[in-house]
């Protein structure tokens, strides 16, 4: 918890809200202006603010007294509360649809928190937005930082552990949606920089990432960064980027009724 409370001293200089995914996010919830929602795991609250533009009474839970200080500070047109994704403090059938952003790999178990938002759902959809170990095996930052990579990819559930707990906790339908970067994504999470490489050399945006902040090595971030300058320097980069290049998207929106 400790280090989460760190990285949410300087989340918000790098992570912000992307309109796009914003706006496929609302379109899956199927936001209505009278119903409520629920965002878990809502760092410092740059989706739920954004959903929460779209319309619905939205609520924000975080385990990281650092992060809901943040979003609370921002806005109270959300109401937020420290909370853990497998006891959520809401009574029976709230909500009208909840969402999950890149944070399904710091849960200890995905049924019972998928069962916490069976729960919790009066109907609706619960909608969440992650990447696969099978995706991120083919991100061109394997070539850089391949043991923090590799970390990364045995924390984060597969599609078919996502589906089976899903199953688990009751959900019947589950529809995906993929994902690839665009070039102007405006939040910097672990392969924003699929088109720009430089940005992993800025402390700043290492910092707003899990990848880097948890699971890195002081020793693999600079020999990582090292390699990358000389080859972005020398051009290389682009053989290193091609090398990589593959039809699977980058990330998924999963879609659960």
């Amino acid at each position: 918890m400790a280090v989460y409370e760190q990285i949410g001293k300087s989340y918000d200089l790098t992570r912000r809200a992307d309109r796009e995914i914003a706006a496929r996010l609302a379109v899956h919830l199927q936001v209505k202006s009278d119903f409520s929602y629920l965002d878990i795991g809502c760092g410092t609250g740059n989706y739920t603010l954004a959903l929460a533009k779209h319309g619905g009474v939205w609520h924000g839970v975080d385990q990281s007294k650092q992060m809901i200080d943040a979003a609370t500070n921002k806005s109270n047109a959300v109401l937020w509360q420290v909370a853990e994704a497998e006891a959520l403090p809401y009574a029976n059938g709230t909500f009208s649809g909840v969402l999950c952003t890149l944070a399904i790999h710091h849960f200890a178990a995905l049924t019972p928190v998928f069962k916490e938002v069976y729960r919790v759902l009066a109907a609706g959809y619960f909608v969440l937005f992650t990447a696969t170990p099978e995706q991120m095996s083919k991100y061109w930052l394997v070539e850089y930082f391949p043991e923090a990579i590799h970390k990364y990819a045995e924390n984060m559930p597969s599609l078919e552990k996502v589906r089976y707990a899903l199953n688990e906790a009751g959900f019947n339908s589950v529809s995906i949606e993929p994902y690839s970067i665009s070039e102007n994504l405006q939040d910097l999470f672990l392969y924003s920089g699929k088109y720009r490489p430089e940005i992993y050399l800025d402390e700043n945006v290492r910092a707003g990432i899990s990848t880097f902040a948890l699971l890195a090595s002081a020793n693999e971030i600079t020999t990582g960064c090292q390699r990358l300058a000389a080859d972005i320097n020398t051009g290389h980069i682009t053989e290193i980027v091609n090398k990589y290049k593959n039809n699977q998207e980058d990330y998924l929106f999963l879609v659960a009724n």
